[in-house]
């Protein structure tokens, strides 16, 4: 009985980290289809703002009970919220102005789950075995194949975009986020973690929209946008971030983090569908190696 309760708490764990994936994949492709309509912070302010606004009322009531547990854990609160919230998103909107969304998707999604398998080691002691050594390595492969452009001598001039950059400091900030939930203090439920955090986030990027917005071209608002910042907000945070928390939770957040590079898979589609995006042989064989890692490292729960 235990093990068939194991199983099927592994298996919902799996479910709900691939399909937060799905959800999220479409935040790449958005970054770079929205650059020439919307500034970066600007966007990742209205998206936040309107997901603290979207969960308040479920919250409300835990908030105002859970609050003595929120004011002792304000620390831990505001380095989570600073991380998932304020800046990973932040970075990968600002990113969307300089690189395609394929390379958003490819970089950002398999460098991040990387890093957090490696602070899941260091600050969680979770256990790195070789099956998942074996698939980080793959994923860590696949994103030098993209950068090099599948040519070895490519590495003696090798210069990182300015978009890349953007990118790999967006999924350093989400591996530190990644980690951080795993230590969710036990006093405050879902709901409210989730609203804190969003709401935090968002204070913390309001004097950085200001700054925004008094340089910036003006926002080109439409119902395409409302509809765009609308999905963000109810689905790639509200139901994302609260489905990816309960999969942190249930397989652990070394393991959950390689779900993330599937991310890659339906975002680098989504780029050529919808963006028309050119989609090379160079892509094919990251895709193949990263998603051979992923496969690979999780070979444990398929037994």
């Amino acid at each position: 009985m235990q093990s068939t309760a194991a199983n099927r708490n592994t298996y919902i764990g799996m479910g709900l980290a691939v399909l937060a994936t799905l959800i999220w994949s479409a935040n790449f492709v958005i970054a770079r289809g929205v650059s020439a309509q919307i500034p970066p912070v600007s966007l990742a302010f209205y998206r936040w703002l309107l997901a603290s606004l979207i969960i308040l009322p479920f919250a409300f009531k835990q908030f105002k009970k859970e609050w003595p547990v929120v004011k002792r854990s304000w620390r831990y609160l505001f380095f989570v919220a600073l991380t998932g919230v304020t800046m990973f998103n932040t970075f990968v909107y600002i990113g969307g102005h300089y690189t395609s969304a394929i390379n958003l998707t490819l970089i950002g999604t398999t460098t991040s789950p990387v890093i957090a398998v490696i602070l899941a080691k260091i600050f969680l002691k979770e256990q790195i075995g070789w099956l998942k050594l074996i698939g980080m390595t793959l994923c860590i492969a696949g994103v030098l194949f993209l950068l090099l452009k599948g040519d070895i001598q490519n590495a003696l001039s090798l210069k990182f975009t300015k978009g890349d950059l953007w990118v790999l400091a967006a999924a350093l900030a989400f591996a530190i986020y990644h980690t951080l939930v795993r230590k969710k203090p036990t006093g405050i439920s879902p709901v409210n973690f989730l609203f804190t955090i969003f709401s935090f986030g968002t204070i913390l990027l309001f004097p950085f929209w200001l700054y925004e917005v008094k340089g910036a071209v003006p926002v080109k608002w439409d119902l395409n946008l409302f509809l765009i910042i609308l999905y963000l907000a109810l689905g790639a945070s509200v139901i994302c971030f609260l489905i990816w928390n309960i999969a942190i939770h249930r397989l652990g957040a070394g393991r959950t983090a390689l779900f993330g590079n599937l991310i890659l898979v339906f975002g680098s589609i989504e780029a050529v569908l919808i963006l028309h995006e050119p989609f090379t042989w160079i892509h094919i064989v990251s895709l193949v190696l990263v998603f051979s890692g992923i496969i690979i490292a999780n070979l444990r729960l398929f037994r």
